[in-house]
């Protein structure tokens, strides 16, 4: 029986067929367990040298079984390793590369044009204190102004702020003209949002100051700036407006060919003539810090506008409230039809 077990040990060739034969011999009902359970009928005498060789049976049998349990276990682990292997020198596969978002995109276009032109870009803070983000603006606490910039106030009294602007004074009271700097940031008003309404927002604010500064100055950096973003045939408009932190001021749009196929002018942003309040409000506060007074009698200008705006011109992204107000699923809700 030996022999006949190991044969059959050897030539099975799977797991699942080695099992059989151990199930055949050695299991609850094989045929070395049967001879165990057979010893009891022998007469004592012969009871022991039979017990002895079916027990050298048993061991030789569960030697061969667990020697080619091995074989076989080994075999069925390189043929999954020969199955799943791979080729690591074979090239790897292409990942869905990112973009930058049509605000950054345009932040860089800007900065960019600005930089060319010789100007510094800057960054500041976003929480303010009242008097940088309006006194020192020309915008007193009476001033109708402020209701047109309903913001977001901290409890020790301070503001984040509601527009860039702030910069400009922080920035000409550590340094003395002339200088050009743009100065790029979120900002921040208390808005009702709606399709084309967020109470945060980009701007791009720039500032210059010297001597014999002019409106014609002005012009032509806003033209230079509509030529980077949208070539040379780029056209500009200027029309009077009212800010107060400039005089005179103006509001700047752009000629645009829109994806609807219609053309018109798109306001970009306000600008002007630095307020002569302004340069005061600066000096007082060098002033107050030990500084010469060194802005009152220079002239500059200001300018400032929305990058959000700018990107919808420049990459072609639809007037949301158009795409709003003409897709099916909400034109109900933007109609106010829903509630």
């Amino acid at each position: 029986m030996q022999q006949t077990a190991i044969t059959e040990i050897q030539a099975a060739q799977t797991l699942e067929a080695l099992q059989g034969v151990k199930t055949k011999y050695v299991g609850k009902s094989g045929l070395v367990t049967r001879e165990l359970g057979a010893l009891g009928k022998l007469p004592p005498e012969e009871r022991k040298a039979r017990g002895a060789e079916i027990n050298a049976l048993r061991q030789a049998i569960d030697a061969a079984l667990a020697e080619r349990e091995t074989v076989l276990k080994r075999a069925a682990l390189d043929a999954k390793l020969q199955s799943e292997a791979i080729d690591v020198t074979l090239p790897g596969l292409p990942l869905p590369s990112g973009g930058l978002h049509p605000i950054n995109r345009v932040y860089e276009d800007l900065t960019g044009i600005y930089e060319r032109m010789g100007y510094a870009v800057i960054e500041g803070p976003e929480v303010e204190d009242e008097h940088h983000n309006f006194e020192a603006l020309n915008v007193p606490w009476y001033h109708p102004a402020r209701d047109l910039q309903d913001t977001f106030w901290l409890e020790d009294g301070r503001l984040l702020r509601t527009h860039t602007s702030p910069m400009q004074i922080r920035y000409m009271v550590d340094h003395e003209p002339p200088l050009k700097i743009v100065v790029r940031g979120k900002v921040y008003r208390y808005e009702a949002t709606d399709a084309t309404h967020e109470a945060m927002f980009h701007q791009l604010e720039g500032l210059v100051v010297g001597e014999g500064i002019s409106m014609a100055d002005l012009k032509g950096t806003i033209a230079e700036m509509a030529r980077g973003l949208y070539g040379a045939s780029a056209k500009v408009r200027f029309q009077p407006s009212y800010y107060p932190f400039v005089e005179p001021g103006a509001d700047f749009a752009v000629w645009w060919d829109n994806p609807r196929g219609e053309s018109k002018w798109l306001e970009l942003g306000g600008c002007g003539m630095v307020h002569p309040n302004v340069f005061k409000a600066v000096d007082d506060l060098r002033e107050a810090q030990g500084k010469p007074r060194v802005y009152e009698g220079k002239t500059g200008f200001a300018f400032g506008l929305g990058p959000e705006r700018i990107a919808m011109l420049k990459y072609g992204i639809p007037d949301i409230r158009y795409f709003y107000a003409n897709d099916p699923r909400v034109i109900g809700q933007f109609r106010g039809e829903l509630g």
